[in-house]
């Protein structure tokens, strides 16, 4: 679950700079746990000697101040943007590459599994999250998901959720002579991708895989469907089969191994999915029943005590952990009510 953790120096303005040619750079997000959002500038790839930015950051004046003051400290500046490759839909990394866009010219990069998501908030004109919001009401959790729908999400703005200039699948990006790959990784969302730079042994990993916290599963603005969970421990393990990387993550400091990391999240999750056949015991409950009885973040911090936004993500990630329970056999489900109602296999 997406939760707020201790701030290190990494959420700090300025630039790292991870390898030559290869910068760090946080830009500051608002009335967010996270508070900032990491985004990368590769230099000298791009024919015109270019910058090629990894996620775009949240459409707002401070992260374009921020990023401004970045590229003046490596001898850049905006204008050098010339490609911006974003690993998910969310609006801290997807927003602020349509502006750079419409600002520069820049050519934005999504992955294609983004696509109906990106369709539906065009055709619902919200950027409230339809689909993580379904999956309260069949986790029996209606009420929360009204109390999070009647929220302030920002507005919809369409001039920030315009389409991409190129849809992404499992390929190969070039750019002169460097290429960069780029690995579909569903699960935190559909569409997830990450970029692995296997020339320098970088992962630049997006949200798939983050050093200090477990990221939200299934946090969709189109229809709640599939198994995410399923999906991304998939995506995780998909991860080993290439060589162990440094890891670039969205949220969080650069770190020595992504092998490492994917290790840790995997065994969290068989940790979480033994907790959540424990607290179904031999009821029959909905999501929401079951998240009711398990502790919350590193802390183990009750259900109650969470906001409601964080309610919506424990609620939707119990569902996962169920779903993923059916999958291999160790529950049952039925859909009676408008709700899912498991029963935990004897």
């Amino acid at each position: 679950m997406t939760a707020r953790f201790d701030q290190g120096p990494w959420a700090a303005a300025g630039v790292q700079t991870v390898q030559p040619g290869v910068h760090r750079v946080p830009l500051p997000l608002p009335n967010d746990g996270l508070h900032a959002v990491n985004v990368y500038l590769l230099e000298n790839l791009a024919e015109d000697n270019g910058i090629v930015m990894i996620d775009g950051g949240w459409a707002i004046p401070e992260a374009r101040k921020a990023l401004e003051e970045a590229l003046a400290a490596i001898g850049r500046d905006l204008g050098d943007i010339s490609h911006i490759l974003v690993t998910h839909i969310h609006r801290d990394h997807y927003t602020n590459a349509v502006e750079l866009r419409r600002l520069l010219g820049s050519r934005v990069y999504l992955g294609a599994g983004e696509r109906p998501g990106l369709e539906m908030l065009d055709r619902l004109r919200s950027d409230e999250p339809a689909g993580s919001l379904e999956t309260l009401r069949r986790g029996g959790a209606a009420e929360l998901a009204e109390q999070i729908r009647a929220m302030d999400h920002g507005g919809y703005d369409p001039s920030v959720w315009e389409a991409p200039d190129q849809w992404l699948g499992a390929e190969t990006l070039r750019f002169g002579d460097h290429e960069l790959r780029v690995v579909p990784t569903p699960g935190h969302t559909k569409g997830h991708v990450v970029f692995l730079d296997e020339q320098r042994g970088l992962l630049f990993a997006g949200d798939h895989v983050l050093p200090h916290i477990t990221p939200s599963i299934g946090f969709e603005l189109t229809e709640a469907d599939g198994r995410p969970l399923a999906d991304y421990l998939d995506s995780l393990r998909l991860m080993t089969r290439y060589a162990d990387t440094r890891l670039l993550p969205a949220h969080g400091p650069v770190t020595d191994s992504a092998h490492t990391r994917v290790a840790e999240l995997l065994t969290h999750h068989d940790d979480r999915l033994a907790k959540s056949l424990t607290a179904l015991g031999e009821d029959t409950l909905d999501a929401h029943a079951v998240a009711r009885k398990l502790g919350w973040t590193r802390r183990e911090v009750p259900f109650g005590d969470l906001n409601a936004f964080n309610q919506m993500l424990a609620v939707n990630e119990t569902a996962a952990h169920l779903d993923v329970l059916v999958l291999r056999g160790r529950a049952t489900v039925a859909f009676t009510g408008g709700v899912n109602q498991y029963t935990r296999v004897s």
